[in-house]
């Protein structure tokens, strides 16, 4: 979110969403029918949409227009827009990483499938396969970029992609999001299937977190922009709890003085996606319905928007 308050959503029957907070008002409108988005990414007035199965759509002039992007691989998990450099990033299943300098031609960032431990990368639903769940470009270095791979961790460059070291020591390996603190240099966070960790050195070397929280399941994560110690997760207590389509339950945590602390948000559904800018923390729900709270979670305010369901969310 910023000036307005505005947040790009993907939802469970393939939309993209433009909700907008406006002298205190809340409103949506659809930029996306039926086209099957489930990720994206915007900065800059650049919105990517990864597709499930037929590429990603990109639009420059913040959702009025729109070009496909036609990749080797058509099923899009993953997309990131850079905020150092403007490049685009596009991952898929299988795991394959695409880039985009210019903003037109992609190409395939190989590097990936040199790394030793991709033989036993595989997702647990399709043990067959894997794909690249998240991409994380450094906001500050525009060499600098994380790659989560589901299942397999956490995968580093310092070269843009040219080359990459394999899961990085202390980072979790069943990814699920990772996101940059935008001006706390070298501060990263992750959420995974198999717990929490953070990053002070710019995603070498990571630690645990799981003081204080009861849930192990991780899915979404957000950091304080002002903040770097405050950051959240949603948690579940499995898989099957966190993504059933009518029984979904999770919880929202915040990080502070060392511990996890639950939040108590009014929805006991999974906190399926999280927004964090300078008007606050917003919550995107399995049921499809969005908090807003301006106080770091102590308390909510119920948009009253509904999205039908929540895949993915953006704030801008």
């Amino acid at each position: 979110m910023s000036e307005a308050g505005r947040l790009f959503i993907c939802t469970g029957d393939g939309r993209l969403l433009r909700v907008a907070l406006t002298s205190g008002v809340w409103s949506s409108d659809t930029l996306l029918g039926g086209v099957g988005a489930q990720c994206v990414a915007s900065h800059g007035g650049r919105v990517l949409v990864g597709l499930r199965d037929r590429g990603a759509l990109l639009s420059n002039d913040g959702g009025a227009s729109w070009q496909d992007v036609e990749l080797a691989e058509p099923r899009v998990f993953s997309v990131a827009i850079s905020g150092a450099d403007g490049a685009l990033y596009a991952g898929t299943e299988p795991s394959r990483l695409f880039a985009s300098r210019d903003g037109g031609a992609w190409t395939e960032l190989r590097a990936l499938q040199d790394i030793p431990s991709r033989d036993r990368w595989s997702f647990p639903p399709r043990p067959w396969t894997h794909h690249v769940r998240w991409i994380a470009p450094d906001p500050m270095d525009a060499n600098r970029l994380l790659v989560g791979i589901e299942l397999g961790g956490v995968m580093y460059s310092d070269d843009r992609g040219a080359t990459f070291s394999d899961h990085r020591p202390g980072a979790k390996r069943d990814v699920h999001s990772m996101v940059w603190h935008p001006r706390a240099e070298g501060r990263v966070y992750e959420a995974a299937g198999d717990g929490a960790a953070w990053s002070h050195d710019g995603g070498l070397n990571w630690d645990g977190t799981n003081g204080g929280r009861e849930l192990p399941y991780c899915w979404a994560v957000a950091v304080d922009a002002d903040d770097p110690e405050c950051w959240y997760v949603s948690a579940a207590s499995g898989p099957r709890t966190a993504h059933s389509e009518r029984r979904s339950r999770g919880r929202l945590y915040r990080w502070a003085d060392g511990r996890w602390h639950e939040l108590p948000l009014p929805d006991e559904s999974m906190p399926y996606a999280l927004a964090v800018s300078a008007e606050g923390l917003v919550a995107g729900m399995a049921t499809g319905r969005l908090f807003h709270s301006t106080d770091r979670g102590a308390s909510w305010h119920d948009a009253e928007v509904d999205t039908g369901s929540i895949l993915s969310m953006v704030g801008v």
